[in-house]
């Protein structure tokens, strides 16, 4: 149970990634606002809303998914026998859901790209930011994590 007690400090490098992911959908932003005209290609409208129909169709499954796989991943973190440590279970848990949310604010960029208007782009943003809040590192799944390989251990010897 000592771990638990410094859990804060354990998910520092998942934080970061969760802040890195979060800096890139600003990223993604500035530069359509800089360059603006300057990086769309103006695609034939009809295109884009197949494109775009289809983007958020894949938005839509992509969330469920993604709880889904956390979920799995969370249980495997659980049981899953061997010396890979807590923090580095968890770790790939959170960088594997995180980065699946953050295809959605891709799509964002990529459908202004093809030339649609700023509002395509905030709408897939803000529902990355969402996926991302949803996914963020969370000390309870942690400590569940810390608890069952413990748990694992002492019924091992």
């Amino acid at each position: 149970m000592s771990d638990y007690k410094n859990s804060s400090t354990d998910l520092t490098l998942h934080w970061f990634f969760a802040s890195l992911l979060l800096c890139l959908l600003i990223i993604y932003n500035l530069i359509c606002h800089i360059m603006g005209a300057e990086i769309q290609i103006n695609m034939d409208e009809d295109q884009r809303i197949v494109i775009r129909t289809i983007l958020y169709t894949v938005t839509i499954f992509l969330f469920p998914l993604t709880n889904l796989i956390r979920h799995i991943l969370l249980r495997l973190n659980q049981t899953m026998p061997g010396d890979n440590p807590a923090r580095n279970r968890y770790l790939i848990t959170t960088v594997i859901t995180l980065l699946t949310i953050e295809t959605v604010g891709i799509f964002g960029l990529a459908m202004f790209i093809l030339g649609d208007s700023y509002n395509t782009l905030y709408i897939f943003t803000t529902l990355a930011v969402l996926g991302i809040f949803l996914h963020r590192p969370r000390e309870e799944e942690y400590s569940q994590i810390i608890e069952s390989l413990t748990l694992q251990k002492t019924q091992d010897r």
